[in-house]
């Protein structure tokens, strides 16, 4: 049975950072996401990690103040999060497959998701 659970979500003011943490289980994964849903707004794509290579994707709203990384061995992502701001407020939901094909950027390449956790940031 696969298991997708993120962690780490909270209130933050602005300027502030927050890492958040997903441990997936239950098959050999190849890629796994970040994703956000801001109120009002479609699920949006955040960062990728996929391997062997560990080469990484960014959205341009969080590049160079976003890092995603992975521990192989514990099949856990994190994703550090620093200058938060009031845009960033959102649900962030963590996404993993067993495939290495299809558009990393995209929601429906991702075949396994958590529950999210809700990050929110104060100004």
């Amino acid at each position: 049975q696969v298991r997708v659970v993120e962690s780490g979500g909270g209130l933050v003011q602005a300027g502030g950072s927050l890492t958040l943490s997903c441990v997936a289980s239950g098959l050999s994964f190849a890629r796994m996401a970040w994703f956000r849903r801001a109120p009002g707004r479609e699920r949006e794509f955040v960062a990728s990690i996929q391997w062997p290579g560990s080469s990484t994707t960014y959205a341009n709203s969080v590049k160079d103040r976003f890092t995603i990384s992975r521990a192989a061995a514990e099949n856990t992502l994190y994703l550090h999060m620093n200058t938060l701001n009031s845009e960033d407020t959102a649900i962030y939901y963590c996404a993993t497959t067993d495939s290495h094909f299809g558009d990393i950027s995209s929601r429906s390449t991702y075949n396994y998701w958590g529950q999210g956790t809700q990050v929110t940031v104060s100004s």
